[in-house]
């Protein structure tokens, strides 16, 4: 089998080497703007890992892979212009340069892009592929709703959470793993336990990621520590406090998630001490490791050699032991 690096090496030459047309500037050149600010191309670079796993040809698997790259972008653009982001990989977004306007058209078209390249699929199993296609990207509409949804609502429960984090994180994750073992030849079944197992995979790295934010090492974690509780974002160490939390400690709190406490490291201080009074990081490392139990044994129903499942198994290890 293929590694990973070369995989995502054959995704990031295929993008560059997308052609597009040149007319009108203002539509096209956005969207190679945002195509070139790069990234781990881990999506795409799954699916051909997925269809490489069952035996099939990758190089025909490269226009669907292609396909979920452009739809992944397609959602970063729009998730952008909500959230009124200023940079995307430490550039200005597509928005902050050609204006919202550019940005929504930009993002349409590539959406359009996205169908076409998975049109491309083997025709023995297009009418599947484009099935899953299309199920993975309402799901991933739905879970940024309920993410803007959540920000309005005082109360948000842990099994929400749990559904929102795996609409807007891992559908996309298990559909890539899904249409790329289709287009290797896999039965239902198996394309479905790879399906299964990404998304919990997903859920369980989207699950590291909230306790990182807090207890990670900023040189480490790659992201500054704090971030969302500075943000005021309801993830599952905030929404497991809430639940715990007695009288005094909801007030506090709600104190610190005001409108006049924002940005600060008293803040971040304050409130990881509630978080550890209320041993909430116990609880997010059990649920992780429950997503995570989940994706191995959904991983261990495909029926495949042992040794043909390991590499996943060992993608899955690595992304999992993040040093805090």
């Amino acid at each position: 089998m293929k590694d990973l690096k070369e995989l995502q090496h054959i995704i990031s030459e295929a993008v560059e080497q997308l052609e597009l047309p040149d007319a009108p500037a203002e539509l096209y050149e956005p969207v190679r703007y945002i195509l070139s600010l790069g990234g781990k191309r881990m999506r795409p670079a799954l699916l051909l890992m997925a269809c490489d796993l069952f035996e099939g040809d990758v190089a025909a698997a490269l226009s669907p892979a292609l396909a979920i790259e452009v739809f992944h972008n397609f959602t970063l653009v729009h998730d952008d212009i909500m959230d009124n982001a200023p940079l995307r990989r430490g550039k200005a977004t597509l928005h902050e340069r050609w204006g919202r306007n550019a940005g929504i058209l930009s993002g349409d078209v590539m959406l359009v892009l996205a169908y076409q390249l998975m049109a491309k699929a083997d025709q023995k199993v297009l009418s599947q592929v484009l099935e899953v296609f299309s199920k993975t990207a309402v799901g991933v509409c739905e879970g940024q709703q309920l993410d803007m949804d959540f920000e309005k609502r005082a109360t948000v429960h842990i099994d929400e959470y749990l559904e929102m984090i795996r609409l807007k994180t891992s559908v996309l994750l298990g559909g890539a793993l899904k249409i790329g073992a289709l287009l290797g030849g896999a039965s239902q079944q198996d394309a479905q336990h790879l399906c299964s197992f990404g998304e919990h995979l997903g859920i369980a790295f989207q699950l590291q990621d909230d306790i990182l934010d807090v207890y990670g090492d900023p040189e480490k974690f790659g992201k500054q520590v704090g971030g969302d509780i500075m943000a005021n974002k309801k993830t599952f160490l905030l929404i497991k406090a809430l639940e715990l939390a007695n009288w005094a400690q909801v007030n506090e709190l709600n104190d610190w998630l005001g409108p006049d406490n924002r940005d600060s490291d008293e803040k971040v201080n304050a409130i990881t001490q509630l978080y550890n009074d209320l041993n909430v990081r116990k609880y997010a490392e059990r649920e992780m490791e429950t997503h995570a139990e989940k994706a191995f044994k959904a991983l261990d129903e495909i029926s495949l050699p042992a040794q043909h499942k390991q590499y996943l198994r060992d993608f899955a290890d690595g992304l999992l032991v993040r040093e805090n």
